[in-house]
């Protein structure tokens, strides 16, 4: 490295230094392998920094234009890919050591004011503002397929269950809403990380703020930020945004395993309730006739990463000093790699979701009037039967059919009344599965009108506007 150059080597800080950096500590300090993919935000945020040093007097007009033009060299020189085999220490040092290049010794002047701590935090915000909305458009397509799978399944009456045993008939749609909920809830907490992303800390400087009179309003506006930091030493160290995105990632982990566990059940011969697409599964290198829900595997792995991301974050950040730190260098990786996860899992199951057939004689099969017993107990409480008598009387006629080795269905109508005389008569009326599904009419319930009334309101959430602090740019990589 040279001393007396500390920009072309790579380093923002080798003035204060006598020898230059142990060669076992290069690899530690650079970051440029991971933060590469923030050079737009880099260049955006620098090229807005230039104009405020303008605005302040602190650049003359025509040093503010060739810092701007520079900047937009640089970018031009970086859209086809960073160079392989570069040295800089992080992405910042790589984008001035260009822009010196183009434009000399003035390139010097642009970092008046600004230090690297409110210069990752902006940039980083910036990346993450974008990438909410590319994960935000994911999870769309997978609620609309999963909306577009509820609609299939309307009139199909499945098994619905609790502990993983039967327990009550519900629609099919009514299974697969219940998968939906959770991802619309998801969306709105993506939303909420990108607007807790989206406050501006450039003028913070490293922590105590800039002494020159930039103005930070203009900046918010002009990069696209929706508020301002209100403390500078806050600002540079201020990671919640990211801690609240990974914890969205998680969850969001959480509800695409539990989709995936339920598609490895009901795809598989035992329940047969469906079938995934076969570009959604896999074969057996061994056994011929094996057919592999892979998708529904992959994705319940991924999981892991992501709630391993969070874990990695908030561990990250409970020890820290006030102020910024540098393992603070770390973030990145982990909400990248969340971003990245999920940018790979989304539309993986979202195609899934939107191949799979529903399998009604595997359904019809794995039906059991057992399914049915709660609705002989409302007889009974219709009849004016307190509830928990009710539910006795039937716990035991159900006992009664496992003792004889026949179905519910199939006991003899006297051993109905025998067990009260309100079920000496149409009794056999209650074993209807549509029935059982249209007397739960309430808001939430399995009727078809509240399926529907679910549907509908699925659909409205799911064309609510997005909110849009930032058209996103970029592939999921930004490379």
């Amino acid at each position: 490295m040279d001393e007396t150059d500390p920009v072309s080597g790579g380093g923002l800080w080798g003035g204060r230094f006598k020898e230059g950096m142990a060669e076992a500590m290069e690899p530690l300090n650079r970051s440029l392998d991971v933060d590469r993919r923030l050079w737009r935000e880099d260049i955006e945020g620098s090229r807005a920094w230039a104009r405020a040093l303008e605005g302040a007097g602190v650049v003359s007009p025509d040093e503010g234009s060739t810092l701007r033009e520079g900047l937009h060299r640089v970018e031009e020189r970086l859209s086809s890919g960073i160079p392989t085999g570069v040295r800089d220490e992080d992405i910042h040092s790589l984008v001035e050591r260009l822009l010196r290049e183009e434009v000399g010794e003035v390139a010097g002047k642009l970092h008046t004011g600004r230090s690297r701590n409110d210069q990752v935090a902006t940039d980083l915000r910036l990346w993450g503002m974008r990438a909410a909305t590319r994960v935000e458009a994911r999870l769309d397509e997978v609620v609309e397929s999963l909306l577009g799978l509820a609609e299939r399944g309307v009139d199909l009456i499945l098994p619905g269950y609790t502990h993983l045993q039967q327990g009550q008939p519900v629609r099919a749609s009514h299974w697969v809403l219940s998968h939906t909920w959770p991802l619309l809830r998801d969306r709105d907490r993506i939303r909420n990380a990108r607007d807790g992303a989206g406050i501006l800390p450039l003028g913070s400087g490293a922590l105590a703020g800039c002494p020159f009179p930039v103005d930070r309003e203009a900046l918010r506006d002009e990069l696209g930020f929706h508020g301002l930091s209100e403390n500078s030493m806050d600002a540079v160290s201020d990671r919640d945004w990211i801690a609240e995105f990974v914890f969205a990632g998680a969850l969001i982990g959480v509800h695409l395993s539990r989709i995936g566990e339920d598609l490895l059940l009901f795809s598989s011969r035992e329940f047969a309730f469906l079938r995934i697409g076969d570009g959604y599964s896999t074969g057996s290198s061994l056994m011929p006739q094996k057919r592999n829900p892979d998708v529904a595997e992959l994705i319940r792995g991924k999981a892991a990463r992501l709630h391993g991301n969070l874990t990695a974050t908030l561990t990250l950040l409970k020890g820290l000093p006030t102020g910024y730190n540098r393992d603070l260098q770390e973030d990145k990786g982990f909400l990248f790699d969340t971003v990245d996860t999920l940018m790979m899992a989304l539309p993986a199951l979202a195609g899934a979701i939107a191949s799979i057939e529903f399998r009604p004689e595997g359904v019809e099969r794995a039906r059991d009037p057992e399914l049915l017993a709660t609705d002989l107990a409302d007889v009974l409480v219709r009849k004016g039967v307190p509830f928990r008598t009710s539910h006795e009387i039937i716990g035991a006629l159900v006992r009664e059919a496992e003792d004889r080795g026949v179905r519910l269905t199939e006991l003899p109508v006297e051993v109905f009344e025998a067990a009260h005389p309100a079920l000496a008569e149409g009794v056999r009326e209650v074993f209807d599965w549509e029935r059982s599904v249209e007397a739960r009419d309430l808001p939430g319930g399995t009727s078809r009108r509240a399926i529907e009334a679910q549907l509908l309101e699925a659909r409205r959430r799911l064309a609510t506007e997005t909110t849009k602090h930032l058209d996103p740019i970029g592939s999921s990589s930004d490379e």
